[in-house]
């Protein structure tokens, strides 16, 4: 890459957007993201949360940033600011020689083998809960969504039995983590956001410290017991603070993203009842279904990723400079913050026509909107720190589908417009109430 003399690069100008921007992106996203870029360009400047952060627009700067060839940008001093003291030391906060060797680690329980014992472990809990629903007087599906993921993890990742208590309990704990690290208040002050996060995140280590010892001599086909004894190349294994980090991460990162994705895809869905039935009608025809076969269905895989363009799971992918960078032209001072927005990104026009439609054939092998750029797609992020889970991610949202689409049909009111909050992750505030119509063999 070619950087610009420090003479030739610009200043950002323009004001410093706050707190009432903040509000509009939160609960008018795409409205509002679009506002800011004509109003002020493809990099704006943003007081969130206690800091100062260039907003970047557009999929040039976005693989300037994320694919950081490089080494301009780093990922933990800027996650650790909104979670580090909730998610210490988590995957996505290590950066560098670091980073690359506990990743290297780390994949040795995302192989195909890993994810196809996965597989075979969530298959009967998903079919078991799914039934359960039949029961719900006003299912709300991302409420169902959020249970049923929470329940998976516990089994796949976890593999420990918990009473329905103790899950509520892990839920909790999770749920207080992540809405921390959007807190205004950011001290330890009774009854404040921070305050619960730093409870919680107190709570879920002395859940994993007492269940790895047994862990550690029992082994299983979980993750916790993959990363209990997964090893890199020159024998290096995980320290017990290593497991346990990594694993509140990850719990975390499977549980959330995912139950948003599901979310979104049940939304559009129920929005679009004709790809509601010809994404049925594969699941029909292909039945019972391993792994592989799950991988296999092409048309719930397209309805997959244009849910995640629509409501990418992660809306902001924020950095720190490292050292005096530029990014399109501006300068970039050693420790700044610096964000990308797969959120606005996968809705600019000229990377995907007509952006606001729901149209999973953008994904169709005679079209591939998603390669109009490198970074077009970038749900799981980009570059070292791309999600490490993707492909356990969407194994479980397929899997899931496969059979709720068997057993189910949904709808909701004609003109219903499901209320999105990125008050941290997205979500439904209304949690996506429908109208669910069993479909009898």
């Amino acid at each position: 890459m070619t950087v610009a003399t420090p003479a030739a690069l610009a200043k950002v100008r323009g004001p410093v957007l706050g707190i009432p921007h903040l509000l509009q992106l939160r609960f008018n996203p795409i409205g509002h993201n679009a506002f800011l870029r004509a109003a002020y360009g493809e990099v704006y400047r943003l007081n969130a949360f206690g800091v100062r952060i260039l907003v970047t627009a557009g999929a040039d700067m976005a693989e300037q940033v994320l694919v950081n060839r490089d080494r301009a940008f780093a990922n933990g001093p800027a996650w650790s600011h909104f979670i580090g003291p909730f998610f210490h030391r988590g995957i996505m906060l290590l950066d560098f020689d670091e980073h690359l060797h506990h990743r290297r680690i780390l994949q040795h329980a995302f192989t195909n083998d890993a994810l196809r014992s996965y597989h075979a472990v969530m298959a009967p809990h998903i079919r078991k809960n799914l039934e359960e629903w039949e029961g719900e007087q006003h299912p709300r599906l991302h409420h169902l969504f959020k249970a049923l993921t929470l329940d998976l993890a516990l089994e796949t990742f976890v593999g420990v039995d918990l009473s329905a208590a103790e899950q509520r309990e892990v839920n909790q704990a999770f749920i207080a983590a992540v809405r921390a690290g959007t807190s205004l208040v950011r001290k330890n002050i009774p009854g404040t956001p921070w305050a619960k996060g730093l409870r919680a995140r107190a709570f879920l280590e002395d859940f994993f410290c007492s269940h790895l010892a047994a862990k550690r001599r029992d082994g299983g086909a979980d993750l916790f017991a993959q990363l209990c004894r997964a090893q890199s190349e020159d024998g290096h294994g995980f320290s017990d603070d290593d497991i346990v980090n990594h694993m509140i991460f990850l719990l975390m990162a499977a549980h959330d993203t995912t139950t948003i994705t599901m979310s979104s895809m049940a939304y559009h869905l129920a929005t679009h009842p004709e790809w509601q039935e010809r994404a049925r009608a594969e699941s029909v025809a292909a039945g019972d279904v391993d792994y592989d076969g799950v991988l296999g269905l092409e048309v719930l895989d397209r309805v997959m990723k244009e849910s995640m363009r629509l409501c990418s799971p992660v809306p902001s992918l924020p950095r720190v400079a490292v050292r005096d960078t530029e990014v399109g032209g501006f300068r970039v001072p050693a420790g700044s913050f610096v964000t990308v927005s797969p959120y606005m990104n996968h809705y600019l026009p000229e990377l995907w026509p007509d952006p606001t439609r729901f149209d999973p054939d953008r994904f169709a092998p005679e079209r591939r909107e998603d390669r109009s750029h490198r970074l077009a797609f970038e749900p799981f992020g980009a570059g070292v720190h791309k999600c490490i889970g993707m492909h356990f991610a969407g194994m479980q949202v397929r899997a899931i589908f496969h059979e709720l689409l068997r057993r189910y049909r949904w709808s909701v009111p004609e003109g219903y417009v499901w209320p999105i909050d990125l008050t941290a992750l997205p979500y439904p505030r209304d949690g996506v109430p429908v109208t669910l119509e069993r479909i009898r063999p």
